[in-house]
C-alpha cells in the first residue's frame, strides 16, 4: 500500500507537470513544514527523491513523499480542485485536526510510527 493515493485528476495534473522532465527520477515531492497560524503547510516541488523518501507510482504519476512527512501524510488522498480561473492540489488528510481560516496552513497530528509499518505492509 502507498502512504498516499491520488485521484484521477490529481494524477493527470502530476503527469502534466512531469511531462517535460528530462530526468526520469524526478517526481512531485511533497513535504510538510512549519508555517502559518495553524502550524503546518504542504510544500510541493519537482525534485529527485532523497534517502528515506517514499516513492509513489500511481496512474502513471510519480509522487515522492518526504521521509519526515510520512507520519503526517499516511492515508492522505491527493485531489485537484478546479475553479473557473485556477486549479490547486487539495489533500484529504485523516491526520488533519484543523485548518486556519485563510486556508494557508493546517494542524496535523502524526500517526503512531507502528501504523506506518502496518499500512505499508498490509
Amino acid at each position: 500500500m502507498n502512504v498516499m493515493s491520488l485521484s484521477d485528476s490529481a494524477a493527470e495534473r502530476v503527469r502534466g507537470l512531469l511531462a517535460n522532465a528530462e530526468n526520469p527520477r524526478i517526481g512531485l515531492r511533497i513535504s510538510v513544514e512549519k508555517s502559518g497560524c495553524a502550524g503546518m503547510a504542504y510544500k510541493m516541488e519537482l525534485a529527485e527523491p532523497a534517502p528515506g523518501d517514499e516513492i509513489i507510482e500511481e496512474k502513471g504519476a510519480r509522487v515522492i513523499v518526504d521521509g519526515t512527512a510520512v507520519l503526517y501524510l499516511l492515508g492522505t488522498r491527493m485531489d485537484l480542485d478546479v475553479q473557473q480561473f485556477s486549479s490547486s492540489f487539495v489533500f484529504q488528510n485523516p491526520n488533519q485536526t484543523s485548518a486556519c481560516g485563510c486556508g494557508e496552513s493546517v494542524e496535523l497530528n502524526p500517526v503512531d510510527p507502528s501504523e506506518v509499518e502496518k499500512h505499508l505492509n498490509g
